[in-house]
């Protein structure tokens, strides 16, 4: 290993769910539904600053939970996410939500975890998150990143940035890779963590990798 390992988790390897304060750990559906619509938020080409305000205003506004949602108008919606900051998705965000939640609903009678317990393997959970409006690869890779062991059947493959960190740093096999260089107070979704806001920010800057660690 020609990196320090640590240092680069503790700077990059923060996972989102932590940083928002979900506990998912629990497999509570409601915890889950919430990193759900962090998930969305993040999916977006948009900075990582604004899709964390973005989801305090929906938690300023009771928006974390399937019952309040259900009820949210799209002009509310606007309005929370314009609060957020996430004005260049504002419209289309709040009209992807809404639809969402209806199939949410209609499908899986309200709650996320029945998704999960409704695919059959890995990839049909892939295919049944990406039903919903405006939900796309990124995106499902965000959310199931940090469900990994947790759900059964999230093993999410590296997303492009990550791949392209690892790339640089001439790891051929991300997961071979922590088996052999694991951290101690460190699991492998802050790896892959890490590897993804790498390869976002040499992407950002202009630069390698390398450069920044």
């Amino acid at each position: 290993m020609r990196f320090d390992l640590r240092k680069v988790l503790r700077k990059y390897g923060k996972k989102y769910s932590e940083l928002l304060g979900i506990k998912l750990k629990g497999g509570k559906d409601n915890e889950i539904f919430k990193w759900f619509i962090a998930s969305i938020l993040f999916g977006a080409r948009i900075n990582e600053t604004i899709a964390v305000n973005t989801y305090k205003a929906f938690e300023k506004n009771n928006l974390l939970n399937f019952k309040s949602m259900r009820k949210a108008s799209w002009n509310r919606l606007v309005h929370v996410l314009d609060d957020g900051g996430y004005v260049r998705y504002d419209e289309s965000t709040a009209s992807n939500l809404i639809v969402c939640v209806k199939l949410l609903e209609r499908k899986y009678k309200g709650k996320i975890s029945n998704i999960h317990k409704t695919a059959k393997d890995n990839k049909d959970l892939e295919e049944r998150l990406q039903e919903f409006k405006g939900i796309g690869p990124t995106t499902v890779n965000i959310f199931l990143r940090d469900l990994r062991g947790i759900w059964k059947k999230a093993d999410p493959k590296l997303g492009h940035l990550a791949r392209i960190a690892a790339k640089q740093l001439k790891i051929k096999d991300a997961k071979e890779f922590w088996k052999e260089n694991k951290v101690r107070g460190y699991d492998f979704v802050n790896f892959e963590t890490a590897l993804m806001r790498l390869g976002r920010e040499a992407r950002r800057k202009k630069c390698k990798v390398k450069m920044l660690i």
